[in-house]
């Protein structure tokens, strides 16, 4: 792409009403445009980053054996009357009827909506597990949205369903997607910890939040500094592996503040290990049972050719509020870098263009064109502009690698640089090996 056909409105003023890095940020490179309160526009930057990170949920969904469908926006209030939800739910549920007065409302999760379709087509012990799953948008009526896409009220989520025969085999399935979530934050280059939570209003007695550290961030957390050190690397996706790996995390206190209790925190967690600060959630997963498989008679046949209710759990991560999350974590110093996974393009070319000298911009053209045939995605700044309010605007839009054309190139090697290292002198067979690692 070249950056003077790219659909990219920066904006130089940084927005009054944006408090936060991520929020600033996006506003300001044009990745978002606010159209309503908590409400927003992607961009094609944005867009560009968002779905990136969307294939890596997906894919590793898959891995686990999750199977993918498209639940609607929109959901009948009957559903959510036999679960006894749809008057405890509360004013974040948009509720509203169509032109025959029937009640509707813009599902902010999908635990009723998954429940009606598996107990409609599943009847036997023996097609159990399943876990299903989608990535749609959601709609929550937050009372203050705030902080961008961290806090907004529409936002796009991959949310997933388990469908056990018994706890035990809930367990199996919890613990697959503990594993699934682990290894999907760290492809974003995320640290992420997983913490005992709340259930709150989607139920159930065992849940666990995936927090990453952030001094912006709403949750406060409590944890022991060793948990930093678990390597999830010696675990798989073997029954037993996955369960020493829950029940390593597990024995390490790591709680938010509504979990939190001093006494316990203090009785299990030395002083001088003793972490308290500010986390951002990023996925939120919960076992609870027969919560709604029991008010909407949910059931299969089981072994003993009696009816049981199946044992469900279920799991989401903000697939748009990660984003945010990555931002966050990632920019310092008025300066961005996305993680190679999810960065909008894998390098920029950027000329240093001289009005009476053309030279620059046909060396980086040329490159450009060499980088799309070996499948690499390059954006040019072919945009006429000082070379130095260049450098300030990639600081910005963060993508990690940048090719300079300018006094420093020859007539075969040319400057390479990694975001906030020094740059290098490369050929551009060279360069392409470092891009393709």
């Amino acid at each position: 792409m070249r950056l003077s056909k790219l659909f990219l409105p920066i904006t130089k003023d940084l927005p009054s009403d944006a408090t936060i890095k991520s929020h600033q940020l996006m506003l300001r490179t044009g990745m978002i445009k606010q159209s309503a309160a908590g409400i927003y526009s992607w961009l094609p930057l944005g867009f560009k980053v968002m779905k990136k990170i969307e294939q890596i949920v997906r894919e590793e969904q898959n891995k686990i054996g999750a199977q993918e469908l498209l639940m609607p926006t929109i959901q009948s209030a009957e559903i959510w009357k036999e679960s006894g939800r749809y008057d405890d739910y509360g004013e974040e549920m948009l509720r509203i009827k169509d032109r025959q007065g029937r009640e509707i409302l813009y599902g902010p999760t999908n635990e009723e909506l998954i429940t009606d379709i598996f107990r409609s087509s599943i009847k036997s012990y023996k097609s159990l597990p399943q876990i299903l799953y989608h990535i749609q948008w959601k709609f929550r009526d937050e009372i203050r949205p705030r902080f961008g896409v961290m806090r907004c009220r529409e936002f796009y989520m991959k949310d997933a369903y388990s469908f056990d025969v018994d706890d035990e085999s809930a367990k199996i399935s919890y613990n697959k997607m503990f594993y699934a979530y682990l290894k999907t934050f760290k492809r974003l280059g995320l640290e992420a910890i997983p913490m005992a939570a709340d259930t709150g209003p989607i139920g159930g007695d065992l849940s666990h939040e995936f927090v990453i550290l952030a001094d912006t961030g709403e949750s406060k957390i409590f944890a022991d500094k060793s948990i930093l050190k678990i390597k999830l690397e010696k675990y798989n996706e073997d029954k037993s592996s996955l369960e020493k790996m829950r029940n390593e995390f597990s024995e390490i206190y790591a709680v938010t503040d509504e979990k939190f209790s001093k006494k316990e925190f203090d009785k299990k967690v030395k002083k001088d290990n003793q972490m308290i600060t500010k986390g951002i959630e990023v996925g939120h997963i919960f076992y609870f049972g027969d919560k709604y498989s029991k008010p909407m008679n949910c059931s299969v046949d089981s072994k003993q050719g009696k009816k049981t209710f199946v044992k469900m759990g279920s799991y989401g991560i903000g697939v748009s509020r990660l984003v945010a999350a990555i931002i966050e974590a990632k920019y310092l110093n008025e300066k961005m870098k996305w993680p190679k996974s999810v960065s909008p393009f894998d390098v920029v070319i950027i000329p240093a263009i001289n009005k009476n000298d053309n030279s620059n911009l046909l060396k980086a053209k040329k490159i450009y064109e060499e980088l799309k045939s070996k499948g690499i995605d390059a954006l040019l700044d072919d945009v006429d502009e000082n070379i130095s309010n260049k450098f300030k605007k990639h600081d910005l839009l963060g993508i990690p690698f940048q090719i300079i054309i300018g006094s420093k190139s020859s007539k075969d090697k040319f400057e390479f640089k990694e975001i906030d290292k020094e740059s290098k002198m490369f050929d551009l067979d060279k360069i392409i090996k470092l891009l393709k690692n």
